[in-house]
Formats: C-alpha cells, structure tokens, sequence
C-alpha cells in the first residue's frame, strides 16, 4: 500500500512501524472473510482493510473523527485476519497505534470514559475485583437471571492443593491472572496438580500483577508498560535462578506476556529481560505438548463424569499466540471425544473488555459461538481462557471449563 506519512508522524517510532505495516498490506480483501465484525455488519469500514484506511488517513494528516474511533472500537483486535492474511500484515499493531492517536484526539463522552478507567482499575486489583464480587451477592439474588449470569460468581475451589512434600527437580513460574484465581481457582490447581504427577513445580509469586493487557487495549500505554516492568521486575530472580518457562493458564494474559519484548524493545533497562521473559512464556497446553503424557493417560478412569467435548480455541491461543490443534490432541490422547465445531475460528465475544464495551455485537457473536458450539451434543464446554470462560459460561447450557480441569 502506497502511504504518505504526514511529517507530525513520519519522524516518529509509532509511524515509522505503521508505515512499516502499511506498505505490507495489498488490498487483497481475504482479511474480510473471517473478519467477525465484518460478518456481522457488513461494512468495509467494520472489517480489517477498512480499518487500515482509516488508519492510513489519520497517519496522513487527514481529520479524526468520532466516527473513526468507531469504526476502531467495534474491532476485536481477534486477531484473525492476521491469520488470513497472505502477506503478513501485523493488523493489531496497527490498530493499537491507530486507538492510541484517536484516543489522544479525539474526546469521548464522560459516561465512556468513567466505564474504561473502571474497567482498568477493577480487574486488575484481585482484592477490589474480589470485594465487588462479594458485594455484588445479594443484588444478584433480586436480578432477572439473564442478568444475574452476567455478573461472575466467586467459586469455591473443588481441587486440593496438592500438598505433597516431594521435591520436583524442575521449576516454573505460574502466572495466576487476575480475576481467574478467584473465579475460577480450579484451573491454576488443576495446572499444579498435573504439572507435579509430571515432575514439574509451579511457583507462584504473590506479588506479580496484571499481565497489563486491560490497560494496554484501553490505550492506557504507561499504565500498561508499568504494570509490565513490574512483572519482570519479580520474575527475574527466579528466572536468574534457572526457572525453564513462565506458564499462563489464561491464553489472553499469555498473548501478553509474548508481546513484552516487542513492547519494550527500546527500553534501555529492560528490553534484554523483557525478551527473555517473552521467550520463557508458554501457555500450559505448550508445555504438556512436550511431555509424556503416558502417567497421565493410566490415570483417567472410565468412569469420568464427561466424555464429548466441545472445544473453543481462544483468538488469543489460535490467532494471536498461532497455536492451533495443540489441545485437542491432548485431550484426544487421554481418551476424550471431541465434537465438531463450526467455523471454529470465529471470537466469542469476549474479547478482553470488549464484551463491557461493544455488549451488542458480543452478545451476537456469542450466540453464534454457543451455537457452534453445541451442534455436536456436547456434555461440557471447554476452552483455554479465562475471559472466554466467563462470557460462555453467563449463557451456556452445558458446563464451561478450563480444558486443564478435565485432566485431573
């Protein structure tokens, strides 16, 4: 794509790397067809090409509307155009340096605003999350339950903590993320239990945070790179320590976490570790992939409360950490059937925040996913991230897991 990057950009690191961007795109239109937005709209400015001219049109010192930061915020940032796109164009950097400049131009009505700073101060403080949560108990008792569904429960964990004494030879980091060490404890148990019977300790640091992905998709950019450095700043001693990976149970939080040395790339102090950590991130199905599984198979029993599973690859597992049919041979080698799922890469809905933000085109799309997903009589819904999780779970029929729970 030919680009005319205005001067106000052209000198800078955002619009040299969009230009970058720019000139890979060939106007070739294949983005559009697995574009969910586009499905469901119909418009060119609602589906990737669209979008990158907008973009291109900012960068050029064209004006900023409200209506292209429209077009931008109904974007899943899904990831699967990346995926489709014959000539390698990196679509979500774009559009994040795209949000970041409308989002420093253009102003948004106060009632947005307040919805995004809430949005970036709650889920990622566990305690404030948390206490909401609880606070939230007894409202939710009074609400029509279409509603009270939406609003997720605090569940108490059903996996003991696996308390045995033995000493594994090999460690690593756990990286427990935000709201699913609450809401949904069984998954990192589960994680802890199979990666032990594996010879495999996690270790888990109290004082690591949020990955920094709310902030980072809310253009909230220093919020983000804080809550980053910080991470790395308590990981470190345990990686100088000899720790062999960093595994995120949560394939949002681990796109992230994959994503730090890009964000840091220019750091002075930081950019080495930042690469290391990125290397060191592996999503749990990255690492069970790589093991003998054969004591894990001998451990399932026939009398196993499900057998026909239904699968949802997270966009951020499939499209953004290019992870595709790593789980279901997993589960398939243990002895679980799994159901056919149309058009599989498809997004839920959820799409980190964007199920708050865009509720009406999240809700299609979640009706669209369930209904894919449930066309193959399934007795339980798993997937492997805890956003996804949670939109499923609010009006699934069936029980929605982490797929890591039905290995214990």
């Amino acid at each position: 794509m030919q680009t005319s990057i205005s001067n106000k950009y052209n000198d800078t690191a955002q619009g040299q790397k969009a230009n970058s961007i720019l000139r890979s795109c060939v106007h070739c239109g294949f983005c559009t067809a697995t574009c969910p937005t586009y499905q469901l709209l119909g418009d060119e400015l609602d589906g990737p090409r669209g979008r990158i001219y907008l973009i291109k049109q900012v960068l050029e010192g064209n004006e900023v509307t409200r209506k292209t930061q429209q077009h931008l915020d109904r974007c899943l940032t899904c990831r699967s155009c990346e995926t489709t796109c014959p000539s390698g164009v990196n679509y979500s950097k774009l559009v994040d340096i795209g949000r970041n400049i409308i989002e420093q131009q253009v102003s948004r009505p106060w009632h947005q605003l307040l919805v995004r700073y809430l949005l970036r101060k709650i889920i990622p403080n566990q305690t404030l999350f948390v206490f909401l949560l609880k606070l939230a108990k007894w409202p939710r008792k009074l609400m029509p339950l279409h509603i009270a569904r939406k609003i997720p429960q605090i569940n108490k964990p059903q996996l003991p903590e696996f308390l045995e004494q033995e000493t594994c030879q090999r460690s690593m980091i756990l990286l427990e993320s935000c709201g699913q060490a609450s809401v949904t404890p069984d998954t990192n148990r589960a994680s802890k239990i199979i990666l032990k019977r594996l010879g495999i300790e996690l270790q888990t640091l109290s004082k690591a945070g949020c990955c920094g992905a709310v902030s980072h998709h809310l253009s909230a950019e220093e919020e983000a790179l804080n809550a980053i450095k910080h991470n790395i700043d308590v990981w470190w001693p345990l990686i100088e320590k000899g720790a062999e990976a960093i595994v995120v149970t949560a394939s949002g939080c681990g796109a992230m976490v994959k994503d730090y040395a890009d964000l840091l790339a220019d750091h002075p102090d930081y950019a080495d570790k930042a690469k290391r950590v990125s290397q060191l991130a592996k999503d749990i199905s990255e690492i069970l992939a790589n093991e003998d599984l054969k004591q894990l198979v001998s451990l399932q029993t026939k009398d196993r409360q499900y057998q026909y599973v239904a699968f949802h690859s997270p966009c951020t597992l499939q499209h953004g950490q290019q992870l595709t049919n790593i789980v279901e041979p997993i589960l398939t080698q243990l002895g679980y059937s799994l159901t056919h799922v149309a058009d599989s890469h498809l997004c839920c809905g959820s799409a980190g925040t964007y199920s708050f933000l865009q509720p009406a085109l999240s809700q299609q799309l979640l009706d669209n996913k369930l209904k894919s997903l449930c066309s193959g009589q399934a007795e339980v819904i798993v997937t492997a991230n805890i956003g996804c999780q949670m939109h499923m779970a609010s009006k699934a029929q069936i029980p929605v897991k982490h797929w890591i729970e039905l290995l214990v």
